[in-house]
């Protein structure tokens, strides 16, 4: 039988497969480098980093999967919430407008990966700073692609949403369903 494994440390990811009736036999959290690059688009990013970490797992004889996701206003990409004046910035700028969520796919398997890009469009109300401080303080936003968590305190700031509410979350269920079902169809010829 072919392994599965997930090339995330993410346990948002873990917990969306485990809702699909998928559960990987390991978990290895990759180290890239997921600086952009000049001129690179929010797409482009997310499609090449969740490449990257589907082959930077390194194994060749199980079906990897990898996930990115890039939050983008415009061109510009917002950071992972890495520190209380990351997480401020994003708020502000997310405020009362819309904005973009790209979650790249991508599964390995035979020496070959294939991936899925998938765009998610959702629109925050006005917030106060009293909401800023407030999402700030539950510290939720800690790790999270622009500075939020759409299935926590989040949902609460959400007006809108077109696309795929768990791509917003980390991984877009239906095309990861399709990628691996197409992969364990392949290794069982």
């Amino acid at each position: 039988m072919t392994r599965l494994i997930l090339a995330s440390a993410s346990p948002r990811r873990l917990t969306l497969l485990a809702q699909i009736g998928v559960t990987p036999d390991e978990v290895i959290a990759t180290n890239i480098d997921e600086s952009v690059r000049p001129d690179e688009t929010p797409r482009q990013l997310a499609l090449r980093l969740a490449h990257a970490k589907a082959e930077a797992a390194g194994i060749d004889d199980a079906i990897v999967i990898a996930a990115d996701t890039v939050v983008a206003v415009g061109r510009r990409i917002l950071p992972k919430g890495e520190t209380e004046a990351d997480a401020r910035m994003c708020l502000k700028l997310l405020s009362g407008r819309g904005h973009r969520v790209f979650t790249g796919v991508a599964v390995r398997w035979g020496g070959k990966t294939r991936a899925r890009l998938v765009e998610t469009r959702v629109r925050f109300r006005v917030l106060s700073p009293a909401d800023i401080e407030m999402y700030v303080a539950s510290g939720e936003w800690e790790g999270k692609a622009g500075g939020y968590a759409l299935q926590g305190m989040a949902g609460r700031f959400i007006t809108q949403l077109v696309g795929s509410y768990t791509s917003v979350i980390g991984l877009p269920l239906y095309e990861t369903s399709t990628l691996l079902d197409a992969a364990f169809a392949e290794t069982r010829r």
